[in-house]
């Protein structure tokens, strides 16, 4: 059985398996589920319509679904910047390992500025989630290339990233992250990424750029050959919402009153979160 809450001439479907997290596109509808509420709530937030806080709640609900927030499990997060993810996991008790790339270089991209580097565990510790006795306990930092994985950091039960891999130089090495985060996890274990989305064109797009774009073809590539090798891609939504927010481009400058699409040159992107789940074997 699946509950309905109508929104003006919209029904929203809030309760039933059908809507567990796909690999899927950020849409308004999300905004109005319990689950939803109920991460807002946990981070101290209300809903406002914004693809970061999406692309935290999509995380955080797709790894809860998968059973990865309970006691003692580790994960492992990518370019975790100042985001509030790692002290919501500490709450869990969850052992955390954050990374970040090294300082020099994030502060050489500009990322200082807007608060997207990570500069030790202190940045990560977020006072009104979780006590700060459990998040020192639970929570561990270093600074890790997206492009150059570690091979020590092995075993996990679950990572995650948030916007990160489009900015590793190229669409080509945002795909080998994908398949290269894959060695820091447990066979059976859980991946949620999410990524800037090309919803303007599957054809042209930014690439050799600090940040590119992803295209449908991306992903439809990158999901065949993580299928082909013996992984579980959750089911592929490119469906784009249907209430007035999704339809919404917010173009420059950016204003981010509602900020699900926004222009950026002459595309139009949004955010994808993509689940993975690594082989049995």
């Amino acid at each position: 059985m699946i509950a309905l809450e109508k929104i003006g001439k919209w029904d929203i479907r809030l309760t039933g398996d059908y809507w567990k997290r796909r690999s899927e596109l950020c849409k308004a509808k999300d905004f109005y589920q319990d689950w939803y509420k109920r991460w807002c709530n946990e981070l101290g937030e209300k809903p406002n319509f914004h693809r970061k806080q999406w692309e935290y709640v999509y995380v955080l609900q797709a790894l809860r679904e998968r059973g990865c927030l309970q006691k003692g499990k580790r994960g492992l997060g990518f370019a975790v910047g100042t985001e509030p993810l790692p002290s919501v996991f500490a709450k869990y008790e969850c052992d955390i390992l954050a990374t970040d790339i090294l300082p020099e270089k994030g502060i050489e991209m500009g990322w200082h500025n807007s608060n997207q580097l990570c500069l030790g565990v202190d940045s990560l510790y977020k006072c009104n989630i979780c006590d700060e006795e459990m998040f020192r306990k639970r929570v561990e930092y270093m600074t890790v290339d997206m492009n150059k994985i570690p091979g020590e950091l092995r075993n996990y039960d679950f990572n995650w990233s948030s916007c990160s891999f489009e900015h590793l130089g190229t669409i080509e090495k945002g795909l080998e992250f994908l398949t290269n985060q894959l060695k820091t996890l447990k066979p059976g274990a859980w991946a949620v990424h999410t990524t800037e989305y090309n919803i303007s064109s599957n054809d042209e797009t930014q690439d050799n750029d600090p940040s590119v774009f992803f295209r449908q073809r991306d992903i439809e590539k990158i999901a065949d050959e993580l299928r082909d090798n013996g992984h579980f891609v959750e089911e592929l939504d490119y469906s784009s919402g249907g209430l007035p927010q999704d339809f919404d481009v917010d173009i420059s400058p950016h204003n981010q009153k509602v900020h699900l699409k926004l222009q950026v040159g002459k595309f139009v992107v949004t955010s994808m979160g993509l689940i993975i789940r690594k082989s049995l074997s």
